[in-house]
């Protein structure tokens, strides 16, 4: 049985295009919302043909890989603190740089993705496969958390019994919700956000009460 044979000059252009697929269909989801944007738009904006962007995944499944993308560099179902920049972060010995480093990659995370997070939302609303694909993505964020407030935990910063309520809180204050209505609603500037955010974290136990 011959062996299957896939060139590494195919696999980078495959993996070009989808990039650039992805990038367009999250530049116009924000610009005219999830529904009035279509496979045909997407594709004449990407310069691709309608078939590729169909081999690329549905619209719902390109609004998730759109999210990843821009939160945290790549696809997949794999766990935030798997990234290489979070295993950085998680293996600093000093937990207050840690905590900086941590908060400056969350004010980059969610400036890329917080408007595709509302696009998101907005779709959800009507969509039961974006729905689906957001619950989805909320149970794996809570998992993300989990082991975040399992790290806050293993350098004294809260309690055992802390553990569930710390995953929840974290999940609130690291979250696209602040930033939106900090930066965008309130007018707060970067330096605002970051002071506000660092002492959330460097205080966690403080919010457990």
């Amino acid at each position: 049985m011959p062996r299957s044979y896939q060139s590494p000059k195919r696999q980078a252009d495959a993996a070009a295009t989808r990039a650039n697929i992805i990038e367009t269909a999250a530049r116009l989801f924000v610009r005219d919302g999830y529904v009035a944007t279509s496979i045909k738009a997407i594709a004449a904006e990407a310069g691709v043909s309608i078939p590729t962007v169909h081999l690329n995944g549905p619209k719902h499944a390109l609004l998730i890989a759109a999210f990843e993308r821009t939160f945290a560099g790549d696809e997949g179902r794999h766990p935030l603190t798997e990234r290489p920049e979070l295993v950085a972060i998680m293996s600093e010995p000093d937990t207050d740089t840690a905590i900086a480093l941590y908060v400056d990659f969350l004010i980059e995370a969610n400036k890329r993705s917080a408007a595709i997070v509302r696009a998101m939302l907005a779709a959800a609303d009507g969509d039961p496969e974006v729905r689906a694909a957001y619950l989805d993505l909320e149970m794996r964020r809570h998992r993300d958390m989990t082991i975040a407030a399992g790290w806050f935990l293993q350098r004294d910063r809260i309690r055992i019994d802390q553990l569930a309520l710390a995953a929840d809180v974290l999940g609130l204050i690291t979250g696209p919700d602040p930033w939106t209505h900090f930066i965008v609603a309130r007018g707060w500037d970067v330096a605002a956000y970051r002071s506000w955010l660092t002492a959330q974290l460097t205080r966690l136990a403080d919010n457990l009460a």
